[in-house]
């Protein structure tokens, strides 16, 4: 069989116009004679939502409770796609994580895949169908629901397709591929038509929401060649394969989603502060342990547990919370070129901004502010380090 895997965001299924268009996108290629597997994300902001109404009814509800609900917004999109293909004369069946069989180990919220029984998705596609499955969730061996984590659709989608054996693996947005920054800050950013695996990790590592890490280590260990482009456009969009050019910065991200949270007091228990935040399901990003202080690093969308945490349990300690801002340059081997590192540090002295800390390895220079910075810094290194693309 000549499969391949489609997956649309949330903004690609926004509404009934939209659907429509994808539609259009998959019975094209259906036409063309491929077995089509298309993966979907929760409608619009419909997760988002879901979660605000958890959160109205408890400051701290279960994560095994909060990814039933959130397993529904996946649910109502498959079964929207697979009336219109249906009704457009095209045989479509839709298909929970669990009716996939795409079976996750227990953590809830942040669930890994281990292991995706294909025998329901083949029969499906042997029977000429086109096969509709919910993105972001599966089930695990007790047979409770789980979900992936942000971005996890895109996580389905490439572990499909390599369980699949797909040629290749498309992820639709509303973007039209990866660019040399966001668009939406850097006016000048410019479209890659390529980029390894390994720069795309560094990228989706470092905050970009263009595609999931998880789903880009998967399609690195099993060679499978990601497309990310645009559902609205018939851009050719950006490949992301096992291919490397030489020394060369390819992208720079400002993450504006992290928060600075520093505990302060005296006979401070280290690991147990740690093992406090990681028995809430709370992973630091940083954890550093300072004579009577401990300074840490989180992703901004965690404040509310950490908010429940510090007034529960940490109410004995002096703590301060900031959100702050990180901009990374991204490139195979920049960390080497001097020249790169002096511009840098040029720009950087010019603006008197207020640094934490400069990072530098093999694939990226980091640098960590002690507040946000304007989106006026990253059009500034981007116009000074990017030339050509």
């Amino acid at each position: 069989m000549n499969t391949i895997v489609l997956k649309f965001g949330g903004t690609s299924v926004a509404d009934n116009e939209k659907l429509n268009i994808v539609a259009n996108k998959i019975t094209t290629l259906y036409d063309e004679g491929y077995d089509i597997v298309v993966v979907v994300s929760a409608q619009g902001k419909k997760t988002d939502s879901l979660l605000n109404e958890a959160y109205e009814l408890s400051k701290n509800p279960k994560n095994r409770e909060l990814d039933v609900l959130l397993s529904t917004g996946e649910q109502a999109s498959i079964s929207k796609l697979s009336i219109l293909l249906n009704e457009l004369g095209y045989k479509s069946i839709s298909l929970t994580g669990w009716q996939a069989g795409i079976y996750t180990n227990n953590v809830n919220q942040n669930a890994i895949i281990e292991h995706i029984d294909t025998e329901r998705i083949n029969a499906e596609l042997s029977n000429g169908k086109i096969v509709i499955i919910a993105g972001f969730q599966g089930i695990n061996e007790n047979l409770d629901i789980t979900t992936l984590g942000r971005g996890g659709s895109d996580t389905t989608a490439v572990s499909v397709a390599a369980a699949l054996n797909a040629t290749k693996c498309y992820i639709y947005s509303d973007v039209e591929g990866v660019f040399t920054s966001d668009p939406k800050k850097v006016a000048k950013a410019k479209k890659l038509k390529e980029i390894s695996y390994d720069e795309m990790l560094d990228i989706s590592n470092e905050g970009a929401k263009v595609l999931h890490n998880r789903c880009v280590e998967i399609g690195k260990k099993f060679n499978i060649p990601i497309i990310a482009k645009s559902t609205f456009t018939e851009d050719n969009g950006t490949i992301i394969n096992n291919k490397i050019e030489s020394q060369k910065i390819k992208s720079l991200v400002k993450n504006d989603e992290l928060l600075s949270v520093q505990i302060i007091g005296k006979k401070i228990d280290f690991i147990k502060i740690y093992d406090l935040f990681v028995k809430n399901e709370i992973m630091p990003i940083e954890f550093i342990n300072n004579a009577n202080e401990i300074k840490a690093l989180f992703k901004l969308s965690q404040l509310n547990k950490i908010n429940f945490i510090i007034k529960e349990e940490l109410n004995n300690f002096d703590v301060l919370m900031h959100n702050i801002s990180r901009i990374s340059i991204i490139g195979y081997g920049i960390a080497n070129d001097n020249n790169i590192l002096k511009q840098i540090i040029a720009i950087l002295d010019k603006e008197r901004l207020d640094i934490k800390k400069i990072d530098i390895n093999n694939g990226k220079i980091r640098i960590t502010f002690k507040t946000t910075v304007p989106n006026m810094i990253l059009e500034t290194l981007h116009s000074e380090l990017i030339k050509t693309v």
